[in-house]
């Protein structure tokens, strides 16, 4: 299994139509193409708290990108996303990073 982390960077006061975006859009297109999330947080404590971390499983680098790809590319997801950031930019920047649980790790 792999885990990849993603940690989205908001405009200021951007955050909350993140949240929205993936509560009522983005969370139904990756249902439609299989993507599995395996948890969301926002930051309590640390650098910024206008940060949205989010964990993906996967079961092997072939299946993000294939499933990933097809998503990012689906016409029906741009127009949404764009329709998002009517009012501005919401994400500045993303970090992202691919996981791989060691022997003792709770995930898998």
């Amino acid at each position: 299994m792999i885990y990849e982390l993603r940690i989205y960077h908001c405009a200021p006061g951007r955050l909350p139509a993140l949240n929205t975006r993936f509560e009522q859009i983005t969370l139904k297109f990756w249902e439609k193409y299989g993507i599995c999330q395996a948890g969301f947080w926002t930051t309590l404590v640390g650098p910024s708290n206008q940060t949205l971390t989010y964990l993906l499983q996967w079961e092997s680098l072939a299946e993000r990108e294939t499933k990933w790809n097809a998503f990012q590319a689906d016409p029906e997801w741009i127009a949404k996303r764009a329709q998002t950031e009517a009012d501005g930019i919401i994400v500045e920047r993303i970090e992202n990073h691919f996981l791989t649980p060691t022997a003792y790790s709770a995930l898998k």
